[in-house]
């Protein structure tokens, strides 16, 4: 994209849900955008660090200047921005991504709670938390690269998992 001195890039905006991750919001607004992680992380000026902070690598924590380069760009005050992370206390399990297939049938996008270490189920439905497919077994992608609502090896959605989730 060039730019000229006197102009700033615009982008299109994304609205971040309730309870949203910041791994699916930042590829929410990457896609409606058209831009890479390296891309982001060019206008940002934080380099890879978008790619880790999809990944929910956050450690090293980001620095205050780091959280305002981001809301700089992508339009989210910082505040915002950080209640896409768990509170205080609550520790971030990167990996296996989990989902509940029901909250993603009422409203398609990956919660944060659903990352929390201590967390294995969903409070709202009584059901156990997927770590895969439950057609083919493939473990989630990060959240950042959810954009059909589905397994990326069968296809088959995410709402649909949510019959064979066991209850807690």
């Amino acid at each position: 994209m060039m730019v000229e001195d006197n102009e700033s890039p615009w982008f299109f905006e994304v609205t971040p849900f309730a309870g949203e991750s910041l791994s699916h919001f930042l590829g929410r607004f990457r896609r409606e955008n058209y831009l890479t992680p390296a891309g982001l992380g060019q206008l940002t000026g934080l380099g890879a660090k978008i790619g880790r902070w999809e990944k929910f690598y956050l450690n090293p924590f980001p620095a205050p200047e780091e959280w305002q380069a981001l809301a700089s760009v992508v339009g989210v005050e910082v505040d915002r921005l950080l209640e896409m992370l768990p509170p205080k206390g609550v520790t971030l399990k990167p990996k296996p991504i989990m989902l509940c297939g029901a909250c993603y049938g009422e409203a398609p996008y990956h919660r944060i709670q659903w990352q929390f270490k201590e967390n294995f189920g969903c409070a709202r439905h009584p059901l156990r938390l997927l770590s895969k497919c439950t057609n083919c077994g493939t473990p989630f992608p990060i959240p950042a690269l959810w954009q059909q609502g589905e397994c990326l090896r069968c296809f088959m959605p995410f709402a649909t998992m949510a019959k064979r989730q066991k209850s807690l």
